[in-house]
């Protein structure tokens, strides 16, 4: 029990420093993600120090459960092709031109409008594709205005975390920790959608107080033409995406499974936008793209995680870690922790984790330990850039843009913006629960 525990926590700290350290293996032109050879490699040592049954193992990842992990990755990875080939087009960097347009010179309407824009896109999207696509935006927009990028930076950065609360597709973690116990899509959004929208607003002004002197200091710059590729490919791609997010809604009700309506959705998408490729004699360079682009890298990552979770469960350590969390002021207890855990293995590993610890909770208290990981797990990603891939992402993204901005700045700002968003969130939620 305890040389499993040993393994996983140094694989988790070996993540960790690989990600901060040496974030990539380049082999002339070829290079590799470490964390996910990190957590691979520690999966494997863990199977064979613990000597348990390899049989076992592929039984838990594949056993036909809403919580199969392969079906977890094919929502995740299709919702974000969805949203990727909308990017592809321009379009969210065309709706972020348009917004920052109506604030004219007034960086405190640009601000508001930004963080509205970012916050609405984020909860039919996801928050990686997000950060993705405006966080380049905003460092040129920002270089060419001649003002200080990191108020609308960060502000992205914190709308993105806060706002995929909101529906169960916004982050893969809410995925696994909701499918994990039985929530569908619309029991999510009931109980998530206040403590989401408070977050949200306890978050915002937070960050305009902290913000408010560079805000004062007026636009000089003119946003960028953004122009739209092509009109009918947007018009598919948004379609894709309204129909599957609906179909999604209504998928319990239907009994058809979230996994196979997105991945539906993808097919569809692909198939209409090749043959219209084939018509105009073009290149699929789109679909092309958006396969690149795919976050495949997290296979091997979520899939490596989850065998060590299942090692950890098979000996028993889960349900003492649960034991002496206890049940008293449950929401409470579990928002903090997995917002805490998430700064020290990532959130990803954290929502495996705890989806196992949770699962020895009672009946009267194990909705309100799930809700609290799933806020937790989103809103970790503010403490430290290692809370989340997202803030990975999202400080790799401004190094290329030469924008320091160190782990101790990222903390000075998290911890600031974070805790009283993290109360209000967990508050919502004992209310509502």
């Amino acid at each position: 029990m305890l040389v499993s525990v040993i393994i996983f926590v140094t694989t988790c700290l070996l993540m960790v420093l690989s990600v901060l350290l040496m974030p990539k293996i380049k082999i002339k032109n070829f290079s590799v993600d470490t964390y996910w050879v990190v957590t691979l490699i520690g999966s494997i040592v863990m199977v064979i120090v613990s000597k348990t049954d390899v049989a076992f193992i592929t039984s838990n990842l594949l056993k036909d459960s809403a919580i199969n992990p392969v079906k977890i990755l094919v929502l995740f990875i299709s919702m974000t092709i969805l949203s990727v080939f909308l990017d592809e087009l321009g379009f969210f960097r065309y709706l972020a031109n348009a917004t920052l347009k109506r604030a004219k010179s007034s960086q405190t309407k640009l601000f508001i409008y930004l963080y509205v824009a970012v916050s609405v896109l984020t909860v039919f999207t996801s928050n990686d594709v997000i950060i993705l696509s405006f966080t380049p935006f905003i460092c040129y927009f920002c270089k060419n205005a001649k003002i200080s990028p990191m108020p609308y930076l960060t502000a992205e950065f914190i709308a993105a975390n806060t706002l995929s609360m909101a529906l169960i597709i916004g982050n893969p973690t809410n995925i696994y920790l909701a499918t994990s116990y039985g929530i569908d899509f619309l029991e999510y959004f009931k109980v998530l959608f206040i403590p989401t929208l408070f977050s949200g607003i306890t978050a915002f002004v937070v960050l305009y107080f902290l913000f408010r002197k560079k805000l004062n200091e007026k636009i000089n710059g003119e946003p960028e033409c953004v122009l739209i590729s092509s009109k009918l490919s947007l018009i598919i791609g948004v379609i894709h995406l309204s129909v599957c997010t609906v179909l999604l809604a209504i998928s319990s009700y239907i009994n058809v499974e979230m996994w196979i309506v997105s991945l539906a959705s993808v097919i569809s998408l692909f198939t209409f936008s090749l043959i219209l490729n084939i018509c105009r004699r073009q290149k699929p360079y789109i679909v092309k793209n958006c396969i690149v682009r795919a976050p495949f890298q997290l296979i091997p990552f979520v899939l490596s995680m989850f065998v060590m979770i299942i090692v950890l469960e098979e000996k028993g350590i889960t349900s003492l870690i649960s034991t002496f969390i206890g049940t008293d002021f449950a929401v409470f207890k579990y928002g903090v922790l997995s917002f805490l855990s998430a700064n020290v293995i990532n959130n990803i590993p954290m929502s495996a984790l705890f989806s196992s610890i949770v699962s020895t909770v009672s009946a009267e208290y194990i909705k309100g330990a799930v809700f609290a990981s799933i806020i937790g797990s989103n809103l970790g990603a503010f403490l430290t850039p290692i809370g989340a891939l997202a803030g990975i992402m999202w400080n790799n993204i401004l190094k290329n843009h030469d924008l320091k901005y160190g782990y101790l700045d990222f903390i000075k700002t998290g911890v600031v913006v974070s805790i009283p968003t993290l109360m209000v969130a967990l508050s919502t939620l004992f209310i509502i629960i």
